[in-house]
């Protein structure tokens, strides 16, 4: 095995295993053995990670999570100025939706130099297992937590020809499945990987509405999910169902149940095409 080299002075961003403690890393067990600081999302869960791999923590351990993050920079900083500092979060690559931003752009701006020892991360383990066209995709972090917000952020996607990856959580998720199908369209295609690396991961893929109703009954544990782009040669104006939809309703059928059919089919939004019916009147 090629011998590791010391540890730099300065920032260390370290990524840890999502579930499966056997994707660690060389790299990450040597981090938590002679970092001589290690700001952790958890100290007892580095701590307890640092046992699972058999390595013995020599530096200190500082708290470093959501609401305490900022007011850690300075101490961190001044750390780093010639000590190594760890940043370690509870599973997956610190920074991207976990604790570690605020430090790590303070130590750029300081002239404090960066590093990383790369691994697992929810986001590409996810955009690989969904079975969707990924060769561009954009993150988004965590979904909105109220609808509003939420239905506005999903509204944004409409055109969004890239795929989108997210994080949401498993009390949300039926809600957000159901907005997006609503929003996106029923046939959108869509992924929801949960538990990656874990005993129980499971990865389901389909239509939006599928997948809407596959988590009504509710789900378990950390969840990413993976929309489909748009797909451009199969985009439907709405104004171009206007007459389907008022030739059903003059047969004597109820206005909204067609638009929500005719959206259905089309993968068009029906609050769209309902509105485009009221103003072609």
């Amino acid at each position: 095995m090629h011998e590791l080299e010391p540890l730099p002075v300065g920032i260390i961003i370290v990524a840890t295993p999502l579930g499966n403690i056997a994707d660690a890393s060389p790299r990450l067990a040597h981090a938590l053995a002679q970092a001589d600081f290690i700001a952790a999302e958890d100290t007892r869960r580095t701590r307890n990670l640092a046992q699972a791999l058999g390595v013995s923590i020599r530096g200190q351990v500082l708290s470093n999570f959501d609401h305490n993050e900022h007011g850690r920079v300075a101490q961190l900083i001044e750390h780093a100025r010639h000590a190594s500092v760890a940043v370690i979060t509870d599973a997956g690559m610190p920074v991207v939706s976990d604790p570690g931003f605020p430090l790590v752009q303070a130590a750029h701006d300081a002239g404090i130099p960066v590093t990383c020892f790369p691994g697992p991360s929810a986001v590409p383990t996810a955009i690989a297992l969904s079975g969707l066209a990924v060769g561009k995709f954009a993150f988004d972090g965590f979904a909105p937590r109220r609808s509003g917000p939420r239905r506005a952020w999903l509204e944004s996607l409409k055109t969004e020809e890239r795929a989108v990856c997210f994080f949401e959580s498993p009390h949300r998720i039926a809600d957000t499945l159901a907005e997006a199908a609503d929003i996106l369209g029923a046939d959108r295609q869509a992924a929801v990987a949960r538990e990656l690396t874990k005993k129980f991961e499971e990865v389901k893929r389909g239509t939006l509405s599928e997948l809407a109703a596959w988590a009504s009954d509710g789900l378990k544990g950390e969840i990413t999910c993976v929309i489909a782009g748009v797909d451009r040669t199969k985009v439907v104006d709405v104004s171009d169902l206007v007459d389907e939809v008022n030739a059903r309703v003059a047969q004597g059928e109820r206005l909204k149940t067609v638009c929500s059919d005719v959206a259905q089919i089309h993968g068009v939004s029906k609050k769209e095409l309902y509105n485009a019916v009221l103003e072609s009147r």
